[in-house]
């Protein structure tokens, strides 16, 4: 009877501590997340191109801050310290709603992808820190180098309490509607009349392999404000010539284009812009989907009975929204497309 008084004592005395201990752990504070010191981002001072969209992503290290995190700009001004309106009020931007994939059938589905919504042009990613500048910012607006533009602050945060980065710079380069661009970054300025395509692979009539830095040359001009795109090519003496002579291009499918209309001067697409619309990889762009590609070819029969298969290739972008023409100026010797 003895042994059992003890026991039942012991027990007791057991659930009791239980209890204690149950009831401390549900009034213990709950865990907080850590702010900490080693959390910084990696660069301060962004140059984005105006009239592109342009992603500043993976700038910032975590370090051992506790994630979630929350990011928000603060105290947006110009470089001389007054307020900056124009990058904290919300503009109307274009936003893909459905995914392009480069198999839409019309301008129409592709636009049926995209919306309007409402931004600012200047803003950063909620949980991410890092920076977005909207295509529509352009330099009418904006202000663009050489001014020294603007000055902003960040603030980083969690439950656990917030941190600051001070003094961030923004400034904004001039617009370049095309790239490769001949355009300067700070006075928007042309420094060349034409830039060099990509590749060529073409024999001149001399007899010689075209090259693309002095044979071979690429001029951009906006002739409207529609949606459309033509290719052109002109002789030494500013000649066009038969885009039919590339008989091996693949015009069909030569960019996203639709309508195609070909002659003996030209050919003329409706497109969608930017071009391309997205960094996704299409038949239309190179393999990063950064740029679109368009090839030129024909074949022609060289000396000894050679299979000469001839190429002209470019690598291009064009943000903004026009009828722009691409002529391809043999400046130096024409192509030869007549056989040995």
């Amino acid at each position: 009877m003895k042994n059992y008084r003890y026991i039942l004592k012991f027990y007791l005395a057991f659930v009791i501590v239980c209890i204690g201990l149950s009831s401390c752990k549900k009034n213990l504070p709950d865990a907080r997340l850590s702010i900490a010191n080693d959390s910084k981002y990696t660069r301060t001072v962004f140059e984005p191109v105006l009239g592109r969209s342009t992603l500043f992503s993976n700038i910032f290290q975590y370090g051992n801050s506790s994630r979630p995190l929350d990011f928000k700009i603060l105290n947006m001004r110009t470089f001389t310290g007054e307020p900056a309106p124009e990058l904290t009020l919300n503009y109307p931007v274009l936003v893909w709603k459905g995914v392009y994939n480069g198999t839409e059938k019309s301008i129409a589905e592709i636009e049926a992808k995209r919306t309007i919504e409402y931004h600012p042009l200047f803003e950063i990613r909620p949980h991410s820190g890092d920076l977005f500048m909207w295509a529509a910012a352009n330099s009418n607006m904006i202000k663009a180098q050489p001014d020294s533009g603007y000055v902003f602050d960040v603030e980083m945060s969690n439950s656990g309490g917030r941190r600051y980065f001070q003094n961030m710079r923004l400034m904004p380069l001039r617009e370049r509607p095309y790239e490769p661009s001949n355009l300067d970054p700070i006075t928007g300025q042309g420094t060349a009349i034409s830039v060099n395509p990509t590749g060529v692979n073409i024999i001149g009539e001399r007899g010689q392999p075209l090259n693309t830095r002095d044979d071979v040359q690429v001029l951009f001009k906006k002739t409207g404000n529609g949606n459309s795109i033509t290719f052109k090519f002109i002789d030494t003496l500013s000649n066009p010539i038969d885009p039919n002579k590339f008989a091996e291009t693949d015009w069909e499918n030569l960019v996203h284009g639709f309508n195609m209309v070909k002659d003996q001067e030209k050919v003329r697409f409706d497109v969608a812009y930017p071009i391309p619309l997205s960094g996704y990889p299409t038949r239309y762009t190179t393999v990063s989907g950064q740029q679109a590609r368009v090839v030129f070819k024909f074949n022609r029969q060289a000396f000894g009975n050679v299979l000469q298969q001839c190429y002209l290739a470019f690598n291009f972008n064009i943000y903004e929204k026009g009828d722009w023409e691409l002529t391809f100026w043999f400046k130096r010797d024409k192509p030869k497309f007549d056989n040995d």
